[in-house]
């Protein structure tokens, strides 16, 4: 907690003990109140008691210890790609995925003064998603923790030559000036968030209803080994709507894949798809199945 500029600490610490008092609706988020996480955890669950985490592990293990029922954690960005760490993170908390959730992201430059500014902080997929906001404007990105952590920083340093990408909600909470609004460089700005459990959803929740699985495997080392594991959803009529690779260790002589696919473990098409990867995998581990919130195609 105390990784918080000072600002953040007082409401960091009033949403904990709201937590505490009733961890079953308590949703984890990374960040300081007010940023994106907070505001994609009050869109998916209006009433849970949003609990703050410095770092996406401590979200993590808020859940894992129980202090939390749910974490909620940014997967992808449509314009900035997948955030980092994450394939790595989600399979070693042993954790579940119960839930997607999509937010549309709007970017606001906030501080202490009208500018101009000399440096912007926030995290680095806002950074990343205002790149050309903030070169056509000469004004440096720096890396913060979150987005609202680097509006409570702002506030804190109070030099009035740097400023802030973050929510607009951060600025009212930390007394910023929104110098300008809608600063991403893409006006269809959306992120995915998964939303994690210590237990999987039961299979009867989703009888019915369009479902989402994630899964990550490894295939095994022979000549055409993805391609022959790719088969499966072909054949079955599987739609898999993402295949990401990743390294696994730092030899670089193991390749991960992360996937998502349309469906749910029960269905039969499913079922003959996940059997034909099994056979040609080393490692196979779903990390969960859960309600489709977007239809894909």
């Amino acid at each position: 907690m105390q990784s918080y500029p000072a600002p953040a600490l007082a409401r960091v610490e009033e949403m904990t003990a709201a937590a505490a008092a009733d961890p079953a609706r308590a949703i984890a988020f990374q960040g300081a109140p007010g940023c994106n996480g907070h505001r994609a955890a009050l869109e998916y669950d209006p009433g849970c008691l949003p609990l703050p985490c410095f770092s996406f592990e401590d979200a993590l293990e808020a859940v894992k210890d129980g202090r939390a029922a749910r974490a909620i954690i940014p997967i992808e960005n449509s314009q900035h790609g997948r955030v980092a760490d994450i394939h790595f993170l989600l399979p070693e908390s042993g954790l579940s995925i119960v839930g997607e959730h999509f937010m549309a992201i709007h970017h606001a430059l906030m501080g202490l003064a009208d500018g101009p500014f000399a440096v912007a902080y926030s995290h680095p997929q806002a950074l990343g998603q205002s790149r050309f906001y903030l070169r056509t404007r000469k004004i440096v990105p720096m890396a913060y923790a979150d987005t609202a952590g680097a509006a409570a920083y702002v506030a804190e340093k109070g030099d009035s030559q740097i400023c802030a990408i973050a929510p607009r909600i951060a600025a009212d909470l930390y007394g910023l000036k929104v110098i300008d609004e809608n600063v991403e460089d893409a006006a269809d700005n959306m992120t995915r968030f998964v939303v994690l459990s210590r237990e999987p959803l039961d299979p009867a929740v989703l009888a019915g209803r369009a479902a989402m699985t994630t899964f990550v495997f490894e295939v095994k080392n022979i000549p055409a080994a993805l391609y022959k594991a790719m088969g499966g959803f072909a054949t079955n009529g599987v739609n898999m709507t993402k295949l990401e690779s990743y390294q696994k260790g730092a030899s670089f002589a193991a390749t991960m894949f992360y996937a998502d696919i349309i469906g749910a473990p029960g269905d039969p098409a499913v079922d003959r798809a996940m059997e034909e990867l099994a056979f040609h995998c080393k490692e196979l581990r779903v990390l969960g199945s859960y309600p489709q919130e977007l239809v894909r195609g």
